[in-house]
């Protein structure tokens, strides 16, 4: 038994296809100077040494 009338299906068909067939974002093109600024930055920050530690003390144990 079809509770949906033809208009309504063919609403909602349009609505559906419209939100799944969105349209595609404007493209956002990166400058090579700001790409290798991070590469730089990225390199920088994972190539440091690690924070030292504190030295425990030999006599307190």
């Amino acid at each position: 038994m079809d509770r949906t009338s033809q208009v309504e299906t063919t609403a909602l068909n349009a609505e559906v296809e419209g939100l799944l067939d969105s349209a595609e974002p404007a493209g956002v093109f990166r400058d090579t100077r700001e790409c290798k600024g991070a590469f730089l930055l990225a390199l920088l920050l994972l190539g440091s040494p690690p924070t030292p530690r504190p030295k425990t003390d030999p006599k307190a144990r």
